[in-house]
């Protein structure tokens, strides 16, 4: 997932902004707007590792660090990622160029099932958090639900210009679960009742190893830097690198912040699983604030947090159909229709796709964020598995044996992550509509005579 463009640069006269503060306020923009979406999966990844582990709150902790050391073992290989293709492109740039071009299809066939998914996972979080705010919203869950996606695709219409908002809403979230935390650290409003621990039935390394796939939903969005640094074309391949870099170094730590401190505060509190009308992570607010003021501005920053996580992907899921409906300069691999735009550059049509799809999803899981967590959890890491594979080869065909190891045993990693999760039943048909995706997108693109530069795609979808 990506992050909102701040539209179509423009290459001929590259800026250096050198200015300080114009070029801090450019990086802030851009770093906070695009780890929305990790940061977000906050308020359900933890929950969904609680849920798997059967509500054992002993394990919550070790599976949770867990899941944030794999994050930082795939934000390295994104790392490497940026580095290697400073105007943006991701795994589909990685794989193309490693593999071959027809092998590109697979991590974009992920990427527009793993959008359809977080916003239909975001839109239902959000949902959640309204109605732990105000009970009596429960029973219309599936209608506002869909009021909040009608709402957020709306204002797609409008284009790109909100990437300084959606950081402001990220940097909110951020402050105010600060807040919660000292609070909830040093004078609580109250403690849950909670056990410590339920016994899981079987040994805790065996439960710690087969709850954390479902929380590796925490690790969605990794991938945005690396393709949204194509937005910054006034900028050269050195600084594109420069906040690159420092987008995931900034993502790991407060995704990784927040999410060890909300986890051990939940084990603190006692906090376990919620009831049906709130979440695991609103409880720990309430627990740690009480029913006032900061409840509620937590409870408001992280919906409006989620809501920026789905219009982000509202606007990379259509971007990138318009990217594959092809140019005046290269014919397309999806029908001209979907890349037609408003006045605003705002691919309409493309839109309305994703509108379809993400309200059948929502409507799937009765706007229920905790029944699409394993679905969302193994779109994504088909396109990690494949750019780590392809990091692999390129680090073995420039004869450097230490990062060609790290990069297969990482690779290894997310591979069993998958598998885990795929075997659960259900999450498999992500992964079948992924390669149904892929293949009609590589079909497609053979039958009109497989034109150059599909590598390159979810960069020109960034631009």
């Amino acid at each position: 997932m990506t992050s909102p463009s701040p539209g179509r640069a423009t290459r001929s006269v590259p800026s250096p902004l050198r200015a300080g503060p114009r070029r801090s306020v450019l990086f802030f923009a851009f770093a906070f707007a695009v780890i929305a979406d990790p940061v977000s999966s906050v308020a359900y990844a933890i929950e969904a590792a609680l849920r798997a582990l059967h509500g054992d709150l002993a394990l919550l902790l070790p599976t949770m660090s867990l899941v944030v050391g794999l994050v930082v073992v795939v934000t390295a290989n994104y790392w490497q990622l940026v580095r290697r293709f400073p105007k943006g492109g991701g795994a589909a740039a990685a794989a193309g160029r490693a593999f071959g071009a027809r092998w590109t299809f697979l991590p974009i066939g992920a990427l527009v099932v793993d959008f359809v998914l977080t916003i239909g996972i975001s839109i239902s979080a959000a949902t959640s958090a309204v109605i732990a705010l105000a009970s009596g919203l429960a029973p219309a869950r599936i209608p506002l639900a869909l009021v909040l996606l009608v709402v957020v695709a709306g204002l797609t219409w409008f284009g790109h210009g909100g990437r300084l908002l959606f950081a402001v809403m990220t940097a909110l979230f951020v402050v105010v679960s600060g807040a919660v935390l000292v609070l909830g650290f040093t004078a609580p409003h109250a403690l849950g009742h909670a056990p410590s621990s339920t016994d899981p039935g079987r040994s805790a390394v065996v439960a710690v190893v087969l709850a954390f796939p479902v929380a590796m939903a925490l690790a969605t969005g990794i991938e945005a830097p690396s393709t949204a640094i194509a937005q910054l074309g006034q900028l050269g391949d050195a600084d594109r690198r420069r906040f690159g870099r420092g987008t995931l170094a900034l993502l790991v730590v407060i995704v990784g912040g927040l999410t060890l401190a909300l986890t051990a505060l939940s084990v603190r509190l006692h906090i376990g699983l919620p009831g049906g009308d709130s979440t695991q992570i609103a409880d720990i607010a309430h627990a740690a604030a009480g029913p006032g003021w900061l409840y509620g501005a937590f409870q408001l920053t992280s919906a409006l947090l989620l809501l920026a996580a789905a219009s982000s992907s509202f606007q990379a899921g259509p971007g990138l159909l318009k990217a594959l409906a092809g140019t005046t300069t290269r014919p397309g691999v999806l029908p001209p229709v979907l890349g037609r735009v408003n006045k605003h550059h705002t691919p309409y049509w493309s839109v309305l796709v994703y509108l379809t799809a993400s309200a059948l999803v929502i409507v799937g899981a009765t706007a229920k964020e905790q029944r699409l967590v394993l679905f969302y959890a193994v779109a994504v890491f088909v396109s990690f598995l494949v750019g780590l594979l392809a990091m692999t080869r390129f680090a073995r065909t420039e004869r450097k044996p230490a990062l060609a190891s790290f990069n297969a045993l990482a690779a290894a990693a997310v591979a069993f992550t998958l598998v885990v999760n795929l075997l659960r039943g259900w999450p498999i048909l992500s992964m079948a509509a992924t390669l149904l995706i892929a293949a009609a997108l590589y079909v497609r693109w053979a039958r009109v005579g497989r034109p150059s530069g599909i590598e390159d795609i979810e960069a020109e979808a960034e631009e």
